[in-house]
């Protein structure tokens, strides 16, 4: 378990937009290249394939998170910005961000005017457009010669807690956990002879529709499609699903009611193999969605409580049953 919390960190503390992933693929590739060979498509979806013969099953985990897109500098040196992929605007204020420049790094802040001079005593939510990124430049040409320009973008400043050594919580687990997953179970698969062809894909963009999941759907015809990611947990919406008890199958989420067939197969691959399962239903859309023109389509994931906030959890124990429930898939199906 020490070694996935070891590859959680790592990778999670990578910071990597959607549109922006290319230092995050970077870590994948040094990850995998011991292993298996790989490619990478002209959208920027990482790729391994192993077996031969009929194109049979396809993973998709997303390698992207949601952040800011500087958008321009005003005359006192503030960064403006606006969001990609779905952020609270009230995660927003007071925050701490990382600035990504294409020379490195700055330390930036999103403000809040303080209580003792909110005379209106009014805390609504302020909305994104109307706040600022703080890097502690004066001008907009201070703020030019730290490096920073339109087009870099932002991630929240990222925490790595290990809590009372079950769960992880950090930003960005959706959907590196997956990542992980994916790669685990390349690993123990590339020396196994699998009765065809069996695609793993991190994918980019997903954060914002899906694109790299839409540019793999014009390229290959799996009889299965299974996009590993986030299920969100837990509240009346999402039933018995819990942190702890197992990997999830996402049965229905906003973007699909995905193969019900397959469901049941997958339910029946878990129970025979030992492997602690749950089924539910959430929000949110995933990878497979835009395959179900031509395969069957699955969502897997692992619960994950405060999705898309800064504190992202989830339990050890359901990420190591999916990546056996992954590997099992990969015999069975």
């Amino acid at each position: 378990m020490s070694g996935l919390i070891e590859e959680l960190r790592e990778i999670t503390q990578i910071p990597g937009i959607s549109g922006y992933e290319e230092k995050v693929r970077k870590k994948l590739i040094e990850w995998v290249k011991p292993f298996a060979d790989y490619k990478v498509d002209e959208i920027g979806n990482l790729i391994v394939e192993l077996g031969e013969g009929e194109e049979k099953l396809l993973f998709m985990a997303h390698i992207d998170e949601i952040g800011l897109l500087i958008t321009g500098i005003t005359k006192d040196g503030k960064l403006k910005f606006r969001k990609i992929g779905g952020i609270d605007d009230r995660l927003l204020l007071g925050r701490h961000v990382d600035v990504i420049t294409e020379g490195g790094k700055l330390d930036g802040v999103i403000g809040v005017t303080p209580v003792h001079l909110n005379l209106q005593r009014k805390f609504e939510t302020i909305p994104w457009h109307a706040l600022e990124i703080d890097i502690g430049a004066e001008s907009k040409e201070e703020a030019l010669e730290l490096g920073v320009k339109p087009l870099d973008y932002a991630v929240f400043k990222k925490h790595f807690g290990v809590l009372n050594n079950k769960f992880v919580s950090t930003r960005s687990l959706d959907d590196r956990f997956g990542a992980v997953a994916l790669f685990e179970a390349i690993k123990d698969l590339v020396d196994h002879d699998l009765s065809g062809k069996v695609i793993f894909a991190f994918t980019v963009q997903e954060e914002i529709g899906l694109k790299g999941a839409k540019f793999l759907a014009s390229r290959y015809n799996p009889k299965y499609a299974v996009a590993v990611d986030s299920f969100a947990c837990c509240s009346f919406l999402t039933g018995d699903v819990k942190l702890g008890g197992g990997a999830v199958i996402r049965a229905v989420d906003n973007s699909a009611i995905y193969t019900r067939a397959l469901a049941r197969q997958v339910w029946d691959i878990a129970e025979k193999n030992e492997i602690p399962i749950q089924i539910g239903v959430t929000g949110g859309g995933t990878d497979a969605s835009v395959f179900q023109h031509k395969s069957e389509v699955l969502a897997l994931s692992v619960p994950i409580r405060y999705l898309h906030s800064e504190a992202e959890m989830l339990h050890l124990t359901d990420l190591e049953a999916l990546i056996k429930l992954i590997e099992a898939m990969a015999f069975e199906l």
